[in-house]
Parts: C-alpha cells; sequence; structure tokens
C-alpha cells in the first residue's frame, strides 16, 4: 500500500509515523517541510492535560500525556515542562470522565474548592474546577522535530516538493507536484491544517464544512505567584508561565475564512484579555505590558477534533487529517495512533 500525506505540520507527521511503525509497514511519502511562519504547530502555546469536556476528547489527550510522559526522549525534546493545569467548567458540566484521567494519569486528577484552591475569581453557584498534577505544556515545533527523525529512520520518504494539485479517485487518487510530475496512490491524506477548506475547494471538491479561524495569544510582561497552566470554560480565558516574568495568555478570536497568507493580530482582542484577565485572575495588566502577539491559525470543524474524515466526492481515497480547532496537540499522539489503525484496518491498542 502506497500513502501519500500531506503537510508536515505536526498532525501530518505523527501520522506518517504511526504507519510506519506498524509491524508490515506501508509505504509513505510525507510532502511539506516545516513552514517558514507561524503555522499552527509553530504558533501553538502548547498546553497539554488529561482532562477535556468531552469524554471522547477526554481519552485521547489523557492517553497521548501518559505517552509522553513515558517516553523519555520525546519528552525532552518536546520540552515538556510538567507545572500543572486548572480547568474551570461551567455549572452543570459534567465531570463523571474524570476516571479517563485517572486510569491513564494515576492520582493526577482532582476536583478543587474553596477560596485558594485555585486562581479564579467571582466564580457563579455551581462552578467546577478540575485540578492536574501531570499537566504542563511544550513545544509543538520540538515534537514535530522529533518525531520528523524518528520517521526519516523508519524509512518514510520526506519530500519538501510543494504539491500543486490533488486528484480524486479515477483511476487513483493522486497528486500533482510543482515540477509537473502526477504520482498515483492507494490513498491519500490531506494534513493541511488552515490550508484545507481552500485546498479541497481549488480542486472541486467539498470541504465537508471546514473552515480556517484566527488563532492568537500574547505574552504579557507580568507574573502571578503559582499559577501553572489554565482554562477557563466561562469567559474562554487561557493561559500558563512563559518563563520568569511573563505570561501567555488568550481569548477565542473571532475571525473567520482568514487568508493564512495575510493574517495580522487582532490589537482589540489583546484589549479583551487585559479586561478578562482582570476580572477572572485578578491580574493588573495594560496593553502596555504586551510584549509581542503572536496571531496564526488552524482548520476548525463544527465536530471538532483530529480525526480522518473522508473528502465529500472523492470517493473514499481522500481523507483529511485535520479539524483539531485549535487544540490538537493535547492529543495528536493517541489521535494519530487512532487514525493509522483505521487506515491500516487494524486494531488500535491503548498506551
Amino acid at each position: 500500500m502506497r500513502i501519500a500525506i500531506v503537510g508536515a505540520g505536526l498532525a501530518g507527521t505523527a501520522l506518517a509515523w504511526r504507519l510506519r511503525r506498524h509491524p508490515s509497514p506501508p509505504a509513505v511519502d510525507l510532502y511539506g517541510a516545516a513552514p517558514a511562519g507561524a503555522d499552527a504547530t509553530a504558533a501553538s502555546g502548547g498546553l497539554v492535560r488529561g482532562f477535556q469536556p468531552d469524554p471522547g476528547a477526554c481519552r485521547l489527550a489523557a492517553e497521548s500525556l501518559a505517552e509522553l510522559r513515558g517516553d523519555v526522549a520525546l519528552r525532552e525534546a518536546a520540552g515538556y515542562r510538567e507545572i500543572g493545569s486548572r480547568y474551570l467548567l461551567p455549572p452543570g458540566a459534567g465531570t463523571s470522565h474524570l476516571g479517563i484521567v485517572e486510569e491513564c494519569l494515576p492520582g493526577s486528577a482532582a476536583l478543587l474548592d474553596g477560596p485558594g484552591a485555585h486562581p479564579f475569581r467571582g466564580l457563579p453557584a455551581g462552578a467546577t474546577v478540575v485540578a492536574e498534577r501531570d499537566a504542563g505544556y511544550l513545544s509543538p515545533a520540538g515534537l514535530r522535530a522529533a518525531l520528523i527523525v524518528r520517521l526519516a529512520a523508519a524509512g518514510a520518504r520526506i519530500r519538501p516538493l510543494p504539491v500543486a494539485g490533488v486528484g480524486g479517485s479515477e483511476p487513483a487518487p493522486s497528486l500533482l507536484l510543482a515540477d509537473g510530475l502526477r504520482v498515483e496512490y492507494e490513498l491519500v491524506v490531506l494534513a493541511t491544517g488552515a490550508w484545507t477548506p481552500g485546498l479541497l475547494a481549488a480542486h472541486g471538491f467539498g470541504t465537508g464544512d471546514m473552515r480556517a479561524k484566527q488563532i492568537q495569544f500574547t505574552i504579557f510582561a507580568g507574573r502571578v505567584a503559582g499559577l501553572g497552566a489554565f482554562v477557563d470554560d466561562i469567559s474562554g480565558l487561557y493561559g500558563r508561565p512563559d518563563g520568569p516574568g511573563a505570561l501567555l495568555l488568550g481569548l477565542p478570536c473571532d475571525r473567520w475564512d482568514v487568508d493564512v497568507d495575510t493574517v495580522a493580530p487582532d490589537t482589540a482582542l489583546v484589549h479583551r484579555v487585559v479586561g478578562v484577565a482582570a476580572r477572572t485572575l485578578g491580574i493588573t495588566l495594560t496593553a502596555a505590558d504586551a510584549l509581542r502577539t503572536v496571531a496564526s491559525f488552524d482548520c476548525y470543524h463544527p465536530s471538532p477534533g483530529l480525526t480522518l474524515r473522508p473528502v465529500p466526492g472523492a470517493g473514499g481515497a481522500v481523507l483529511t487529517f485535520s479539524g483539531g480547532s485549535g487544540g490538537a496537540v493535547k492529543s495528536v499522539l493517541a489521535a494519530s495512533r487512532v487514525a493509522a489503525g483505521e487506515v491500516l484496518g487494524v486494531p488500535s491498542p491503548t498506551v
């Protein structure tokens, strides 16, 4: 079996690596190189934890973190920093699936209550805070680089030549390369992130409701004692320390269908972050405290999650592995393992 994976971001690289690790590995060509700009892999804040509000997403995140923590070389290459995590849930949100985190990361997760037990202020009645000991952040670009090395050692071909076109299933799925050569494969997987909707539309395929959306965070000068990684699912604020004397803080952006070649920082969003941080964490900041703002983009899907999806009109011969909606780094190891099992038609064992 010959498989082409288009896109050498973290998702595409991880999937190619999983496929080549199979006892009877297919031939895999990975097209692309690490972009010079801030793609989603390079720009991500890298928050990783086991808990997610959705049980299925929680399973993938917890298994991914358990695998990362158990692989010393991969953990060090990814620059993993274990600083703990706090996740604020709105009233009525379920936490019965915390057992998934306990299964994968024993003793890591607990529910917090009471003043001083967490950093959040002014919580509504019934809000819940999930604390995790075994959580923190990493460098997605470092993780990608480590997997590229392993992938090359496993015998995959890494081809930086740009892909100019994608063909469907007649007579076979194919790629048109920038040098004019057309190459046929049994399966083509597009792991092209925010470029995916435009790529599909340009070649006559349905986009499957995928859309490109801006993602953005700001590094501020400041420090909050004892603050680890956190997500406030009520206000949308997320963040973590960014070395001594600096904080990474962000909110979801509302810029949809962005041109990935012209994304620019949303200054109004920076001011919103300052206001929300003051209300939620009691942090006194101004826009003048912003050291830098990172504006990038990712691929969003109505049912978020990094998973294989068939491309409409391609007869099952072209798939996408995208739609992580800005948070795929925490689940990419397990999600790529599951996807490789689906491609090869074999069971996907848990960690």
